[in-house]
């Protein structure tokens, strides 16, 4: 199974809230599937986003059931905190789509010639504020998320984000779900590196 499909099952088995349709065909329209998770570091290659967003998915279910996080009052509030975890994890990066371009550079190859490289660069064509916030902008064209969900991926970044939604500990202080994205999110960087 490719990652494409096995992105589009989980979305389609887990998902049911109103949009869910829409925000998967704006998916097969961008360069979701193709686009790199970044430019040099974590998934750094065609493909890269998609493989990235279900590795934090994966890690964020491993999480959830090492922290029993459901056995307390939120699994109460939430209709599914399967959803919940499906739409924070595998959407988490929507600013990505499109943001990416590749050119070419110069290097040298193993017999000291130089060599031309595809690479990629960031190009941002819509610019919003920051990363999560981006990501929360582009889900809620298409379907409404829970003040939980919103703030677990305008949150992900943590201190990497240099944008003026406060100290993020403060969220995750309130909102075990933001903090559980948050180390899924590096462990799918720093440990699956894609």
């Amino acid at each position: 199974m490719t990652a494409q499909d096995e992105f589009k099952a989980i979305a389609q088995d887990r998902i049911t809230r109103d949009g869910i349709g829409d925000l998967m065909k704006w998916l097969d329209d961008s360069d979701f599937y193709t686009a790199p998770a970044s430019t040099r570091y974590h998934g750094a290659h065609e493909g890269g986003l998609v493989e990235h967003s279900l590795n934090v998915y994966k890690r964020l279910r491993q999480l959830a059931a090492t922290y029993d996080y459901g056995a307390g009052s939120l699994e109460a509030e939430w209709d599914s905190l399967e959803e919940s975890i499906a739409i924070v994890s595998l959407f988490h990066d929507l600013c990505k789509v499109g943001y990416y371009t590749t050119e070419m550079r110069w290097r040298k190859d193993q017999f000291n010639r130089w060599e031309q490289y595809p690479t990629y660069k960031k190009q941002e064509n819509y610019p919003f504020g920051g990363h999560g916030s981006k990501s929360v902008y582009l889900v809620q064209h298409f379907m409404k998320l829970k003040p939980e969900e919103a703030s677990a991926i305008n949150c992900h970044m943590g201190a990497w984000d240099k944008s003026d939604y406060g100290n993020p500990s403060e969220v995750y202080d309130v909102n075990l779900l933001a903090w559980l994205l948050h180390v899924a999110d590096e462990a799918a960087a720093y440990i699956d590196k894609c």
